[in-house]
């Protein structure tokens, strides 16, 4: 598979599977703490379109924090809402997705994405130092935020064996990458913009 990259102090892009053009839906995947529900709120509001958070969309559907239903119907059940609500979401036209960090860890969500037609995929990716900071601190103001609640993060260890685990899928199914390490969440935005130029 041909890959092609531009890289500068803050931005890395590159193709994976070729992005197709034009798009519909901006899917943005990655670690916990990449920015994608952020990020991907203010892109939905600067193109003009809808915006998605997948966990937000389980938890209206099924009316209990994505928390609840891991420890109450267990992981399973839980991707199972989850490649409903992708599957659905991946139907409409002109929106934004911001999938959970596990997402990819399913085939049935890895394949929904595969077969998307007019469907942009972009990692968002950071240092793990980056996103286990990043991750501390919503967990200290998850109080205060209009954003799903997560399950646990875990211990530093865990959480980089779990990112580890993650990473191949995230890379096997990006059609671009962008580093957020060093960015604000609206240096993300303008970086996006620039990346989606001439496939929008």
């Amino acid at each position: 598979m041909a890959s092609t990259s531009a890289k500068t102090s803050t931005t890395q892009s590159s193709t994976g599977a070729d992005a197709p053009q034009p798009i519909q839906r901006v899917v943005l995947t990655g670690f916990m703490g990449s920015g994608k529900s952020t990020v991907g709120c203010s892109l939905a509001r600067r193109l003009g379109w809808r915006f998605v958070d997948l966990d937000s969309l389980i938890e209206q559907r099924d009316g209990r924090a994505v928390s609840r239903i891991f420890d109450e119907s267990g992981e399973a059940a839980f991707r199972a809402m989850e490649n409903e609500a992708l599957t659905s979401s991946l139907q409409e036209s002109r929106l934004v997705i911001a999938l959970g960090g596990g997402a990819l860890e399913t085939s049935a969500n890895r394949h929904a994405l595969s077969v998307a037609s007019q469907t942009c995929t972009i990692l968002l990716t950071a240092s793990f130092e980056t996103l286990y900071n990043r991750c501390q601190q919503q967990i200290v103001t998850a109080a205060d935020s209009p954003l799903p609640a997560r399950p646990l993060l875990g211990d530093r260890e865990t959480a980089a064996a779990r990112l580890a685990r993650r990473d191949a899928n995230y890379r096997k199914m990006a059609n671009l990458i962008l580093d957020t390490t060093s960015q604000e969440p609206e240096e993300s935005v303008e970086a996006l913009l620039a990346l989606l130029n001439g496939i929008l």
